[in-house]
Formats: C-alpha cells, structure tokens, sequence
C-alpha cells in the first residue's frame, strides 16, 4: 500500500464515497494536547487522536517516555475511531508529518493493512484550497476493527546495542542532541555508540513535504544505510523515529523502529553513551550521577 497520499487524492476519495477515517493526530514535544487546534480547524470528518493517551502507553522509564500501548487498548481506540477494517485511514498534524506517522507506524504494526500520511498534511490541504471544519465532530459509529501487533519489524535496547555491528542504526533527532550539546528532556546527553545522526527534518522538503523516493533513497545511501542494509530507527521517544521508517518506506525500504528509543536507553545507567560527531567516541560508561539536573525521563 501506498505510504503518502496527496490533499488532492485525499479530497477524491472522500468524493467518491471511499472507506476513509481520517486521524487527527496533532501533538509536540512542547504542546503534547493538540484538540485546542483541532477544534479551531481539522479536515472534515477526523477524528483528534491524543498521542499521549491513545497512541501511548506507561511503564518504568526503561521503557522510554512513550512506550506502546497494549494491543487491547488501541484496539479499544481504534474502534472508538470509528475504523473497520475495510477502510483506508488518512492521519495528519500540521508538523510535517511527525506526529501522524507514529499513527502510520503503530496501526500498520498492529495488522491494519491501507495507512497513509497526508502528504504535506493540514499546510498542504490549506494551499490546495480545500476545506475545514472547526469546533467537535460527532462520534463516528464504532468500528469493528481487529487488532495484533507483529506486522512491522521492531528492536530491543539489547538488539539496538548490538545493532551497528551487523547493520545501520540511525539516530533520527537533531544533529545537536545526537551530539550530545544539548538534551531537554532525557536522562543523558549523548548518543547510542555505534548510531549514525539521521534528523527527521532532513526527510523533507521546503514546503513540508516527504522529499521524492529517488532522493529519499539517496539520502540514505549518503548516510551508509544502503538497500540492502538492515536498518533501525531510533529518536527520542520513538515517535519521529516512525516518521524515518515511514520515509524509508517510500524509498522502497524497511527498517525497524527502537519504540523506547534514547529515552529508554539513557534512563538504563547500565548503557554506554558516546558524544560528538562520531558514532562511536571513546566515551566511558556513565553512572547515573551523569544526568542532567532537572531532565525528566
């Protein structure tokens, strides 16, 4: 199935009369409660979809700030969102996409067989000159959709440590964090030894837009992440690291997504943290002294 659709695609089916449920799925690091700007415009028909609550789960901070939910409660979600099986599923924020792929991700993780990305999202709709609705939309009927995780590939922190010896491991964050000169939100600075910087951004266009598969896939042969490599994605807390595979993804390649990502990781003061530029830096094993005033996991 396709990965991206475009504002016009997306305008067509719903013309049509296609099995769409579309997902609103706005949050940030900074504003994780993204309804207040659903309810002042979304496309019509979505559905607000709370990443934290809905497309999150909870448990110690090895398990990083946004670990899975349980299959049962996203299925539980899922069906609240009104998606039946049949139906193809558009997911959109107004951020490039950053958000909405960890909703591409988990529910083509989970079985559900046509997700794709608004291409460009609520910017590219607005310019295509296409409509929105504001305020609450009323509840869709409930779906019937069933649910199991197991359809993309996943790692551990134990498979992601042993990972750049037999493959590539890309670092999905800001260059800056990758180097470990600045970290605001996570228990350490620094990266995993052996990860190559890959940020998020660099997936995208000017204007918001997932880059072309042909320099998608150059992109990653520059970066050492070739065809036929096998490839991992981590990020901070395993959310834009999804947004990466999603790109991989429209380059023709797989990877697997590291869901505790670097907050799992630098919550373990067990695990190795290397700094600068390199993938690997002589770097000594921190102990938890090492974490950074205030940081939370």
């Amino acid at each position: 199935m396709p990965v991206l659709v475009s504002p016009h695609a997306l305008d067509s089916l719903l013309t049509r009369g296609h099995d769409v449920r579309i997902l609103d799925v706005r949050w940030a690091l900074g504003v994780p409660d993204g309804r207040p700007a659903y309810r002042d415009g979304h496309l019509p028909g979505a559905v607000y979809v709370d990443l934290e609550a809905e497309l999150s789960g909870h448990g110690v901070p090895t398990d990083g700030r946004h670990p899975l939910p349980s299959v049962a409660d996203l299925q539980a979600a899922a069906r609240r969102w009104g998606i039946r099986a049949q139906d193809t599923v558009v997911v959109y924020d107004d951020a490039g996409g950053l958000a909405a792929a960890r909703a591409w991700w988990l529910l083509g993780h989970a079985g559900l067989a046509d997700v794709r990305i608004l291409d460009g999202t609520l910017a590219a709709w607005r310019a295509a000159g296409l409509p929105l609705v504001s305020g609450e939309e009323a509840a869709p009927p409930p779906g019937d959709v069933r649910l199991s995780y197991g359809h993309r590939p996943v790692i551990d922190a134990d498979e992601a440590a042993g990972l750049p010896a037999r493959g590539v491991l890309l670092d999905a964050r800001a260059a800056e964090r990758y180097r470990g000169e600045h970290e605001p939100v996570d228990p350490r600075a620094g990266h995993i030894p052996g990860a190559l910087s890959a940020p998020t951004g660099d997936n995208l266009t000017g204007d918001g837009r997932f880059r072309p598969a042909a320099e998608l896939a150059a992109r990653f042969d520059a970066l050492g992440a070739g065809a036929d490599d096998t490839v991992a994605v981590y990020c901070g807390s395993g959310v834009t690291a999804a947004h990466t595979v999603a790109a991989l993804a429209v380059a023709g390649r797989e990877a697997a997504l590291f869901p505790g990502s670097w907050s799992a990781w630098s919550a373990d003061p067990a695990r190795p943290v290397a700094t600068g530029p390199s993938p690997s830096p002589s770097s000594p094993v921190p102990s938890a002294h090492d974490a950074i005033p205030g940081a939370t996991a």
